[in-house]
């Protein structure tokens, strides 16, 4: 099984999506003819285009012999159904639309069988959905992740005459993903790439850690000056993604709490999973002494090591952001010291290693039973591993 992860930071369309995925491998003859099942008035152009300078793969769907088409959702099933596409394309797909026709009924106060759609319901957007899950089933892919999107700003035409960026139902689709603006005065986020992304995306996360084999490039329509107007589209074995490596800083000031409280939390931070936790101390505002923690903590548990700090602690605010680590293989070896097990922490940079330590909890308890100091039970420990003799 597959993973896609796009990177939306210059917006997303149906036909950016469709460029990308075809970009990773996928015969533009094959596309065409599949999508010929549909029965509709189109004729599907694939061509490579430059956009700031980068290639990308472009995909046009012109429509013959008349205008865009407006469709209700028992329009857009029907199509779909009598299609020759597999189940779970359709399942995609029809996923996609129902989310648009959601949005669309509610920006317009309408039930949902009544509602239409104008832009997106045309042909060219039935083609980019339907292709979209095509693509993705032809790719074996099984996960779709997606960055924070941007939006654009400015206005946009619609056939509900002139709208603000993010256009209503834009805004409606992409409730629960993260979204900003930057860099370009257009709608940079389309209905249906909107209603692609929201219907489709397990999560919308920064670019995580993540292993991959191909990148797809798929073109808008307008040429930026500030940006490439380019959806880049990271493919590869559903394994080597983990959407939970990517790691958070969460930081919190606070003047008001006891040390024996902020001590007790910091093995409960440790125990809600942050990767480290520390304490320093800060002058505040009103030249206030105070006690900065910061944790450190993977993007999984991210939610729920900030409510426990708002459950433990006597903070009312925290600070979150994402930060790049490496960090070096680790093994735990273990050695004895007067018959005595000590776990041996060894760090390695390119399979040598480079930093061996002893775990402390095992010191302690070697220390104690044999009454020796602490720190010989430490250097004997190290000099057992093979290396260090």
């Amino acid at each position: 099984m597959k993973y896609v992860y796009l990177d939306a930071s210059s917006g997303l369309s149906g036909d950016m999506c469709l460029g990308a995925l075809l970009d990773l491998g996928i015969d533009p003859a094959l596309f065409r003819e599949r999508l010929a099942g549909l029965r509709l008035p189109v004729e599907i152009a694939v061509r490579r285009v430059r956009r700031g300078g980068f290639a990308a793969l472009k995909v046009d769907v012109g429509i013959r012999g008349h205008e865009h088409n407006e469709r209700t959702l028992a329009d857009v099933e029907r199509i779909i159904a009598r299609s020759r596409f597999a189940a779970a394309v359709k399942d995609r797909s029809l996923a996609v639309f129902r989310r648009l026709f959601e949005a669309e009924a509610k920006v317009h106060g309408r039930r949902l069988r009544e509602a239409h759609l104008h832009e997106a319901g045309a042909d060219d957007a039935l083609v980019d959905i339907v292709g979209t899950a095509f693509l993705l089933e032809e790719l074996g892919v099984g996960e779709v992740f997606c960055s924070p999107l941007n939006v654009g700003s400015g206005w946009v035409d619609t056939a509900h005459g002139r709208l603000a960026v993010p256009p209503p139902a834009v805004a409606e689709l992409l409730k629960k993903a993260p979204v900003y603006s930057a860099w370009v005065e257009s709608e940079l986020v389309t209905p249906t790439g909107a209603a692609i992304v929201s219907a489709l995306a397990a999560k919308f996360l920064r670019l995580p850690e993540l292993v991959y084999e191909k990148i797809g490039r798929g073109a808008g329509t307008k040429e930026f000056p500030e940006i490439p107007n380019i959806l880049r589209v990271y493919y590869g074995r559903a394994g080597s993604f983990d959407p939970g490596k990517g790691v958070y800083i969460v930081e919190a000031t606070i003047d008001d709490s006891t040390p024996q409280l902020l001590a007790h939390f910091l093995e409960r931070a440790l125990e809600e999973g942050a990767l480290d936790a520390t304490l320093s101390p800060v002058v505040m505002k009103k030249n206030r002494l105070g006690t900065k923690l910061s944790l450190l903590v993977e993007s999984a548990r991210l939610d729920a090591l900030i409510e426990a700090v708002f459950r433990e602690t006597t903070s009312i605010g925290v600070r979150f952001y994402p930060v790049e680590r490496r960090v070096l293989e680790r093994e735990i070896r273990p050695v004895r010291v007067d018959g005595r097990r000590i776990g041996l922490k060894v760090a390695r940079l390119g399979g040598r290693p480079v930093n061996v330590q002893p775990e402390y909890d095992d010191l302690v308890a070697a220390a104690r039973g044999t009454g020796k100091p602490l720190k010989e039970i430490a250097h004997r420990a190290v000099s057992a591993f093979p290396g260090k003799r």
